[in-house]
């Protein structure tokens, strides 16, 4: 990939008194001159860092592994052994072996504990996260030796796994949530997207879908040649789907190319205020072009393009080169301050605290912004973020703080990884079929009782009692989620949870009633 913009020329400036020689003069200096010894390779990343965080919010440099680690959603593979895992006890537990992978062809199953990687035990030896990862991934067509305890067998069982490449999902759930209506939700725009969706769109047209609702809550976008394509097949032929321009870039259009496949259906666009960047391409070239409803809050406001700059050591800038535009012209962009990244991360927390998340007359825009559908000719906005045509509030009563506390001390999905691995075989037995767990798995009370005896013992309780009620109706429906998603996979836990899910409600309620 190319450093630089095409159109852009990048002219360095040596000569004795230009910027780019006093910067080169200041490190030789502190790296020769300096009273105690330096990281000369630490003091160019720092300077690098310090002059991104003087622009915008979004240009960035990321080190070697943090490029690795930001690239693999988004690269739709990397190379490891294939298994879905949490820790659970400073253990390593297997929830699913990839389809088809290296894992589950050499006979590792769901349950097992992987207790040592070439003889060097991860088990209980309070080792990070990331470093039981790095042990496991490796180039593909290298092998691992691994350590397997599993139920019912006394001795560690062992295994050599031979390395390759595993597939990174972006398309999290397809399904039929109601009859001929449709339902994808996209987590991210990576460079498979395009390929899983239309897979998910073949599979729903087979099943009878006539309309589509198309999640994109919680997106937080990825490549814009992704969103571009997706959005070509809801558009008919030369629709603008989205424009970007810079001070040093020229204008750059991308229209539809009129051979999508899904140009007449309705389409019922889910977001919230966690959709971003690549989601509201999608978003607004839907919106500007009449073509669908969008349904939920206002969203992120991310209309800036990066660039990546690759640098020789495998480090990466991020550069903000342009603003992205959609179709009627807005730029969504939310208003930011120049280094000031603590004042932009904390826009959720503004939101909440104006009530913009819970009452759509507490959003204002001025009318400097104001802008026109395309077709219908509809007021819109730009300026931060996109507004749906039809506005869902946060419920703030259904999550509770008791709940919220739960969540983020760990407490929840680890009283769930432990009720599966001691049941699973149990529940696999009884539920062969989602259908038949959709329809008749409750969640137990040791369970809720598991859970509750756990938030004690880390001293967090419920205001009162009723919080406590008004807590465990959403709480059951994320543990039966989480159990799905355990003993089936990720679409299904999505076809559990979205019942409870205010905005996708609404969605289906306008799709029904049309």
């Amino acid at each position: 990939m190319s450093c630089l913009p095409a159109g852009a020329q990048m002219n360095i400036d040596f000569s004795y008194d230009s910027p780019l020689r006093k910067l080169q003069i200041a490190e030789m200096a502190i790296n020769n001159l300096y009273v105690d010894s330096v990281d000369e390779k630490k003091l160019v990343e720092d300077a690098i860092r310090g002059m991104l965080e003087k622009l915008d919010p979004h240009s960035s440099y990321s080190d070697p592994e943090e490029v690795k680690a930001m690239n693999e959603p988004l690269q739709g593979n990397f190379d490891g052994i294939g298994v879905q895992f949490n820790m659970v006890d400073d253990t390593l537990l297997v929830i699913q072996p990839v389809s088809k992978g290296p894992s589950e062809k050499v006979g590792i199953m769901a349950g097992d504990r992987i207790v040592n990687v070439n003889d060097t035990a991860i088990a209980g030896v309070k080792m990070k996260k990331e470093e039981i990862m790095k042990r496991l991934r490796g180039p593909r067509g290298t092998t691992v030796k691994l350590g397997i305890v599993r139920r019912g067998v006394p001795d560690v069982m062992y295994f050599t796994v031979k390395r390759d490449k595993i597939p990174v999902k972006s398309v999290d759930a397809v399904y039929m949530i109601r009859p001929q209506i449709g339902y994808i939700r996209i987590g991210n725009f990576g460079a498979t997207t395009y390929k899983e969706f239309m897979e998910g769109m073949e599979k729903l047209k087979a099943e009878g879908m006539k309309d589509l609702i198309l999640d994109l809550q919680d997106n937080g976008g990825g490549y814009l040649q992704a969103a571009v394509e997706i959005a070509n097949e809801f558009l008919p032929k030369d629709d603008l789907i989205v424009y970007t321009d810079g001070r040093r870039i020229r204008r750059m259009d991308y229209k539809a190319r009129g051979n999508g496949s899904f140009l007449t259906g309705r389409v019922y666009v889910l977001v919230n205020e966690f959709t971003a960047s690549a989601a509201e391409i999608v978003t607004g070239a839907i919106q500007d072009h009449d073509r669908g409803i969008v349904i939920g809050r206002r969203t992120f406001g991310k209309g800036l393009v990066q660039r990546p700059i690759d640098l020789p050591d495998g480090s990466m800038i991020r550069l903000t080169i342009a603003h992205y535009y959609t179709p009627s012209g807005r730029c969504i962009q939310k208003p930011y301050t120049k280094g000031d990244i603590e004042d932009y991360a904390m826009d959720f927390e503004k939101r909440l605290k104006h009530g913009e998340l819970t009452n759509r007359d507490s959003i204002h825009f001025a009318d400097s912004l104001k802008f026109y559908t395309l077709k219908e000719h509809r007021t819109v906005y730009g300026g931060g973020g996109i507004m749906p045509d039809t506005f869902v509030p946060l419920d703030t009563l259904q999550y509770t703080k008791f709940h919220r506390q739960l969540v983020l001390k760990g407490i929840v999905i680890n009283t769930d990884l432990r009720y599966i691995d001691k049941n699973r075989k149990q529940l696999v037995g009884d539920y062969p079929t989602f259908e038949a767990f959709r329809s008749r798995f409750e969640v137990p009370q040791e369970l809720i009782d598991e859970i509750m005896k756990e938030a004690e013992k880390q001293k967090i309780k419920p205001k009162d009692d009723e919080e406590l009620q008004r807590t465990l109706p959403y709480l059951k429906s994320q543990l039966k989620a989480l159990v799905a998603r355990d003993l089936f996979d990720m679409s299904e836990y999505f076809q559990i949870i979205n019942e409870t899910s205010d905005i996708v409600k609404k969605g289906v309620e306008l799709s029904a009633g049309k």
